[in-house]
């Protein structure tokens, strides 16, 4: 056993030292493997006995989502609906459990309630295996985790530490205000390396861009951020405020305000943003029991704009980029000029325009704080925390309410695979 420990902030441990590159088991099929030492498959839980939804979070892609519960953790299918894969506990459930694409890998922290792994640990399970290939454990309570197929990011509440997946040596800790929400993002094409999170002042984004060796500092909002995310690439990043009124899309290696949309008039607490892959789509989801889609004017000169990354594994990763037209700007081995980085996005938007009104609207029950994604064919995916999956469908065209097709109870037994 290796142990690797930083001064007042964590301590880490793997189980060889050194985590396999690749060549991942893929999330595909419902099959068990071997039971281990904290988590075991159960053939059915008792009726009487509740299961309480703890967390749910998608996978890079969107095409799978994780469900955190008080029994363990379960993986859904997002496009043609199922469960694949269920563990259950002796001890406890997750709060946090994060997807690395399709694979077998998972960062999981433990609920409050779990005797064995409490919430400031993360544990690195490697599913196809059967046992945990690395933890890192804090002084202080996790706020999330996310991965890249070469990075490893845990958020604690005034800081962020970035490990290399290979070896889970730390190479970055980086100061915020404080982040209760535990925001962060990544980009996830493999020549960008970008990563935001709120900066040290009210209303502050800051983006690294790993590749180039530059931090950006974007004065997104005059409230505290209360939701972001970024393009595949990390080019394009769009934050709301805990207002709720406005989101906002911005150029992340300038800092450029490329469009504004708005949600609303009256405050509100916005779950979730969400891009679609082709940068034609912006939704967001709110406490007001509404998911709004809005329609984009950004776009990136060169992409494929009709190309969705959906159904990828760990070992199609190795083949991922982005477009020629991005290379120059991206790669973290030439002298590209950040002050020319709007060479990548077409010139058509003025600096700064009114807000715009949304484009496509779904009304939710307003209790339920729910997470929302892009599927295929003009779809949406909406996931509750009252165990809800919803896919519903908007007019590209016309716009106007969108169409419910597809509604399922996916903490029902039943929803389980067979």
């Amino acid at each position: 056993m290796t142990i690797q420990s930083f001064p007042m902030t964590s301590s880490v441990s793997t189980s060889q030292g050194v985590l396999p590159p690749a060549g991942f088991g893929v999330y595909e099929s419902s099959v068990a493997g071997p039971s281990a030492s904290f988590v075991h498959s159960v053939p059915e839980l008792n009726e009487n006995e509740e299961t309480e939804l703890y967390s749910v979070s998608w996978n890079q892609d969107y095409s799978c989502f994780a469900a955190g519960t008080s029994h363990g953790f379960r993986i859904y299918n997002c496009d043609h609906f199922k469960e694949t894969f269920r563990r259950d506990l002796k001890s406890g459930g997750f709060k946090i459990v994060e997807m690395l694409f399709r694979c077998n890998i998972l960062a999981l922290v433990g609920s409050k309630t779990n005797a064995q792994y409490p919430p400031n640990k993360v544990i690195i399970w490697d599913d196809h295996q059967s046992r945990c290939i690395g933890e890192f454990s804090f002084r202080s309570e996790v706020r999330a985790v996310k991965l890249r197929k070469d990075r490893v990011v845990i958020v604690v509440e005034h800081k962020i530490y970035v490990y290399n997946f290979m070896d889970l040596k730390l190479l970055h800790q980086i100061e915020t205000l404080a982040n209760p929400r535990g925001l962060c993002c990544l980009s996830h094409h493999l020549n960008t390396s970008v990563l935001a999170c709120p900066g040290l002042r009210r209303g502050q984004v800051r983006v690294e861009h790993f590749g180039l060796n530059m931090t950006k500092f974007i004065n997104a909002h005059d409230s505290q951020i209360a939701s972001m995310t970024l393009t595949m690439d990390g080019l394009l990043l769009a934050t709301a405020s805990i207002r709720g009124t406005l989101i906002r899309i911005f150029n992340t290696v300038d800092g450029t305000r490329l469009q504004e949309v708005r949600r609303g008039v009256d405050r509100a607490d916005i779950y979730s943003i969400a891009l679609s892959p082709n940068v034609q789509w912006l939704a967001v989801s709110s406490d007001k029991g509404t998911v709004h889609i809005f329609s984009l004017r950004v776009r990136v000169v060169g992409d494929d704009l009709s190309t969705e990354v959906t159904g990828v594994n760990c070992s199609a990763l190795d083949h991922q980029s982005s477009s020629n037209s991005l290379d120059g700007l991206v790669s973290p081995n030439t002298g590209a000029n950040p002050s020319s980085s709007l060479s990548f996005l077409k010139g058509v938007l003025p600096k700064y325009f009114s807000s715009e009104w949304s484009f496509a609207q779904l009304h939710l029950p307003e209790c339920t704080q729910f997470m929302t994604a892009f599927g295929s064919q003009n779809t949406v995916i909406i996931v509750g925390l009252d165990g809800s999956f919803y896919r519903c469908s908007f007019d590209p065209l016309n716009g106007g309410p969108m169409v419910q097709q597809e509604h399922i109870c996916f903490l029902k037994t039943e929803t389980r695979p067979r």
